[in-house]
């Protein structure tokens, strides 16, 4: 076959036959999936000639490992045909050669990689085919691998942490918790430039989900201020009642929450276009 002509990574000269044909294959399929070649053809080398070699012995590849290759490539039109077919099946955390942990790696990869497009596929389907007690379980669960650099952090952490916007709003609106605003607050205080509207954006998401206010900002009453301006502060410490636009905002995000990004452009959360009110508006730059 002509994708098995790529060169494989080196294996020792101790690997058995059946481990360097496993590498070969594995490798092959790796390359097929990042050249982005058709669906069909990448079926077929999954179904019927790629292997993995994993304590001792070959195993087929499952839709959860091409899956992973195809968020980690962006190849959305096998992540589709995998979803469709498979389903929440797909969604299996993939087999990990050090550990056997739980969780929701494809969702964590996702937002790493910043790929909103398979992200959204793959909140579609598991609101879709998944019961209600498993999603809330599922988009909400920690990196599936705890030796990982993401073990331990959530989805929503894990975007707010990189200031990816864009991948925590369809994580709220399908259920995850916003229990990262204390980060998205430091993460805005600590960056600068083009860096501080994706940070703000983030603390706007969250902020729509959440409307307890955060007293404990009283505490450093004047670094947040400057930060967030006064306005801002008051009512988000809790000393003032926020604007009646959020309020309304707040509403629509817990009501229905998948209509947010269907609003009209001055009325989306700030720093997505949208009105000019106290959300965390427009912070000093001093």
């Amino acid at each position: 076959m002509p994708w098995l002509r790529s060169s494989p990574p080196e294996t020792t000269s101790s690997s058995s036959p059946s481990q360097r044909h496993c590498e070969r294959t594995a490798f092959a399929f790796y390359c097929a999936v990042r050249e982005q070649l058709p669906v069909w053809l990448l079926e077929d080398m999954r179904s019927m000639e790629v292997f993995f070699w994993e304590d001792g012995r070959p195993r087929s590849v499952s839709p959860s490992d091409a899956l992973m290759y195809a968020l980690v490539h962006d190849h959305r039109d096998y992540a589709r045909f995998l979803l469709a077919s498979f389903s929440v099946n797909a969604l299996r955390t993939p087999r990990c050669s050090v550990c056997r942990s739980s969780g929701s790696a494809h969702l964590h990869v996702a937002v790493r990689y910043n790929r909103r497009a398979i992200l959204g596929l793959i909140l579609d389907t598991v609101r879709d085919f998944a019961p209600e007690d498993w999603r809330r379980e599922y988009v909400n669960s920690c990196a599936g691998c705890a030796h990982g650099a993401d073990a331990g952090k959530t989805a929503v952490q894990l975007a707010v942490e990189l200031s990816r916007g864009d991948c925590l709003l369809p994580l709220l609106v399908h259920g995850a918790q916003p229990h990262s605003l204390d980060a998205a607050l430091f993460r805005l205080a600590g960056v600068h430039g083009r860096d501080r509207g994706d940070a703000r954006h983030c603390l706007d998401l969250l902020l729509l989900f959440v409307s307890e206010p955060v007293c404990r900002l009283r505490d450093e009453q004047q670094r947040w201020q400057r930060i967030l301006g006064k306005d801002v502060f008051s009512w988000l410490s809790g000393q003032a009642p926020p604007p009646l636009l959020l309020q309304a905002l707040r509403t629509l995000a817990r009501c229905v929450p998948g209509q947010i990004p269907h609003l009209p452009a001055f009325l989306q959360p700030h720093g997505q276009g949208g009105p000019d009110i106290p959300l965390p508006g427009k912070p000093s730059e001093t």
